[in-house]
């Protein structure tokens, strides 16, 4: 289990770092990235990240974005509880945040990064991010 949460941590950071430089994505929020909201505490009180998170993408229309989506070819879509498999999904937090709404026009992705060669994820979220652009 420890080699591969350290191979998780390792992709998740490479993809997330990756994202920050797409001009599709306007946020990436990974607590181990310097800049991402809660950082400090982060640091803090852990040791190390997995290869759940979260980015921002333009908005787009929902049929670009079902495209997108549907163009990915190394990523299942479903919400990851641990496992080894890449994994991606639109998710909607101004539905259930309670305490502080969410304002932010910008579609969240939850991403989850598993054991597959984070190169040919990065390609494959590639095309799709174009496709979500047009």
């Amino acid at each position: 289990l420890a080699t591969r949460l350290e191979r998780h941590q390792a992709s998740g950071l490479k993809l997330a770092t990756w994202l920050r430089g797409r001009p599709e994505v306007t946020q990436v929020l990974h607590p181990g990235l310097p800049d991402a909201p809660g950082h400090a505490l982060w640091r803090r009180d852990f040791l190390g990240a997995s290869g759940l998170f979260g980015f921002l993408i333009r908005p787009c229309r929902k049929e670009a974005l079902a495209a997108m989506l549907d163009q990915l070819e190394l990523f299942g879509m479903g919400w990851s509880w641990g496992g080894y498999e890449s994994l991606l999904i639109p998710a909607h937090p101004e539905t259930c945040r309670t305490a502080v709404p969410w304002q932010q026009e910008d579609h969240l992705l939850r991403i989850h990064v598993g054991l597959e060669d984070p190169d040919d994820l990065i390609a494959d979220l590639k095309t799709a991010l174009k496709i979500a652009s047009k």
